[in-house]
């Protein structure tokens, strides 16, 4: 009844190609162009990269982690459940449903993801940060950075919404100049799980040596 092409691989290579004729790549190298189509692929727009935003050695530091077996460190479930197992293999951990997070953050007046990073602390050290939705997590996380603990290789920070999104990046990426930590944002409101993994998916498949 409808003409629609069924190969995956053809749907995802028609996808990739528009993308590149649609989307201004000029200003990315060619690791940087596949993290950026990536993120136009999970959302619809070429427009998203008007706010996107990558250090320089992001996505090298962000291989050499993945190829490490580095821990990655997510904010919630969704982040952790949407990478892409077939190319990921490293550790993943979210602490936001532990017993007592919601009682501590409670006690303490704050969101449960602030209060659930306690427990990133023994592991951050050269690992992957995937922050995709709390911008209370992505405060929390540069305090701690500020308060000298141990640097992760790579943060992903696109938490998403009205209050404290726009400006959890915005410190991120001025933040990113004195931390030398590799960095990959959404300015502004826009963000979500879906497109923080959708980064780290791009790198990882760099890793495997898929590329469009």
């Amino acid at each position: 009844m409808y003409d629609y092409l069924k190969d995956p691989i053809a749907i995802e290579r028609e996808s990739f190609r528009q993308i590149r004729e649609l989307s201004d790549l000029s200003g990315f190298s060619e690791d940087e162009s596949q993290v950026a189509m990536r993120l136009v692929h999970t959302c619809g727009d070429p427009a998203v990269l008007d706010s996107f935003r990558i250090s320089s050695q992001a996505t090298e530091k962000g291989l050499q982690a993945l190829a490490g077996n580095a821990p990655i460190l997510c904010d919630v479930e969704m982040v952790r459940h949407g990478l892409t197992r077939r190319y990921i293999n490293n550790p993943t951990h979210c602490f936001l449903n532990l017993d007592g997070i919601g009682e501590r953050a409670k006690a303490l007046g704050e969101t449960r993801t602030m209060a659930a990073l306690e427990h990133w602390v023994r592991m951050m050290d050269g690992a992957i940060v995937v922050i995709g939705n709390a911008p209370t997590a992505l405060f929390r996380l540069l305090e701690m950075l500020a308060a000298g603990e141990a640097k992760p290789a790579l943060i992903i920070g696109m938490p998403v919404g009205f209050v404290g999104a726009s400006e959890s990046k915005q410190a991120l990426w001025e933040a990113q100049h004195w931390l030398d930590i590799g960095t990959i944002t959404l300015l502004g409101r826009r963000g979500g799980s879906a497109l923080a993994v959708s980064a780290l998916n791009a790198l990882a498949r760099i890793q495997v040596g898929e590329r469009y």
